[in-house]
């Protein structure tokens, strides 16, 4: 089966990406770990799968320009619900015009609702403090990266991910989501010993993970339990358009984890200054580059 060309730049998956780097004052975790967590308390809580996946993806568009500050902190900076809500709309609307077009209105409009609120279930906190491990293969040394990035952090990307391509797959955004928020319940309780630990393990291994996703689908009350059962093995199949979209997003999230590790190891003060413009343009520009070129940097 050929896989489909995404509308989706790699640059914004990317970006979208950082989220689980990103991190403010005010709460634990990063902001893709808040996310993974505020959406299965929202789940909890009973919102509409369809309109919370909509809200979470409007806001991780939204947090690729505006980092932690969202509706919540621009009010308690002084603007109006409406005014704060109108500028994570637009911001939102800017920010999918690159992403994917056809999700932009509904996005925009999916993240001034207010969604459920909760506490997550026991499963949620612990695939956040669950690290991914490298790459290991059979043999081999692994590769170990630091920081690691959580498990919560990976699944919550991956949901982002997802929402995004489905279009492209002809797919339902709402299975697509729950899908990528639950692909690994089961490291909620088995830690990652990567593709080495699975080769190991062998024909123990699909009981050992079935035993542990059964444990977390236990925390869901009977119906959301039901619904994440019949989307779970979406990660693990392309027969489905579903499926073609989460795997998609599963391994284009792998990938651009990866990608970021190289160019963080191979980043060099000159790109800071130029690329990335480290010291803004603006009227104390020119006298920022005076200053280094006078203290010899870089």
């Amino acid at each position: 089966m050929t896989a489909v060309a995404s509308m989706v730049p790699t640059a914004v998956l990317a970006e979208i990406g950082d989220l689980k780097r990103i991190r403010t004052a005010d709460a634990p975790g990063s902001l893709a770990e808040r996310g993974f967590l505020r959406a299965w308390g929202a789940l909890l809580a009973g919102a509409d799968v369809q309109q919370l996946a909509l809200h979470e993806t409007g806001r991780a568009l939204a947090a690729t320009r505006l980092a932690g500050i969202d509706a919540r902190v621009l009010r308690d900076g002084g603007l109006s619900g409406e005014r704060a809500v109108a500028v994570m709309r637009q911001t939102v609307r800017q920010v999918a015009a690159r992403a994917h077009p056809a999700i932009a209105d509904a996005a925009a409009s999916a993240v001034g609702d207010e969604q459920p609120s909760g506490g997550p279930p026991a499963f949620a906190p612990r695939l956040c403090a669950q690290p991914r491990a490298g790459r290991p293969l059979p043999g081999d040394r692994a590769l170990q990266l630091e920081p690691a990035e959580s498990h919560g952090d990976h699944c919550f990307v991956v949901a982002i991910y997802a929402v995004l391509l489905a279009t492209d797959h002809d797919a339902d955004p709402a299975s697509c989501f729950l899908s990528g928020l639950s692909h690994h319940l089961h490291n909620a309780y088995l830690p990652d010993a990567g593709f080495a630990g699975e080769q190991q393990l062998a024909a123990d291994l699909e009981p050992v993970v079935g035993a542990f996703r059964e444990h977390a689908l236990e925390e869901l009350p009977l119906g959301l339990r039901e619904r994440v059962r019949a989307v779970a093995e979406h990660a693990l199949e392309i027969a489905t358009p579903e499926g073609r979209a989460v795997v998609a997003a599963d391994v284009l999230d792998r990938v651009l984890q990866m990608q970021h590790h190289a160019r963080a190891a191979a980043f060099e003060i000159g790109q800071a200054l130029d690329e990335l413009e480290l010291v803004h343009p603006g009227p104390l520009q020119a006298y920022g580059n005076e200053t280094l070129a006078a203290a010899g940097l870089p």
